[in-house]
């Protein structure tokens, strides 16, 4: 089950929070089809928010085709948004998280090595799509944006 973690410092609202995070995990392929999504109870009680904020949020993925809403069951997974060379398991995941590793122990910071992993984000998407050769180098490097909660994610099952 996913754990949905607010930054309040962010400046993303906790509603886009927990929408990007549930995509996050949905990309990764930490939440599957048939999934359920913690209530919005259980939501409210884990990151003390507003129970109207997380139903907004369930809304919008359920409007976006990635949940379905049970009234009185729960709120389920409808489809994946994974790829293989984004699951949390692929060799380019390990790759980034040893970047993050190396990162951290030149000495950079988070915002630094966010910031870095921005540029290049920038600068490998500002063109067109680069021919699929079987290596999906870029896409390594797209589950990484999003709240501050990236490493958290990734580390907690959801």
């Amino acid at each position: 089950m996913v754990e949905y973690l607010i930054d309040r410092h962010s400046g993303l609202s906790p509603y886009l929070q927990i929408v990007e995070q549930t995509k996050r995990a949905l990309r990764l392929g930490v939440l599957r089809p048939g999934d359920q999504l913690p209530t919005a109870r259980e939501v409210v009680q884990a990151t003390a928010i507003n129970p109207n904020t997380v139903l907004k949020a369930y809304r919008e993925l359920e409007r976006e085709g990635l949940v379905d809403s049970r009234r009185g069951v729960g709120t389920f997974v409808r489809r994946s948004l994974a790829k293989p060379q984004t699951v949390a398991d692929s060799p380019l995941h390990a790759e980034l998280a040893a970047w993050v590793r190396h990162a951290r122990e030149a000495g950079l910071d988070r915002e630094d090595a966010a910031a870095l992993i921005t540029i290049a984000l920038d600068s490998g998407f500002a063109g067109p799509a680069p021919a699929t050769t079987g290596t999906a180098g870029t896409a390594s490097a797209t589950h990484t944006t999003g709240t501050t909660d990236t490493d958290k994610a990734d580390e907690e099952p959801g």
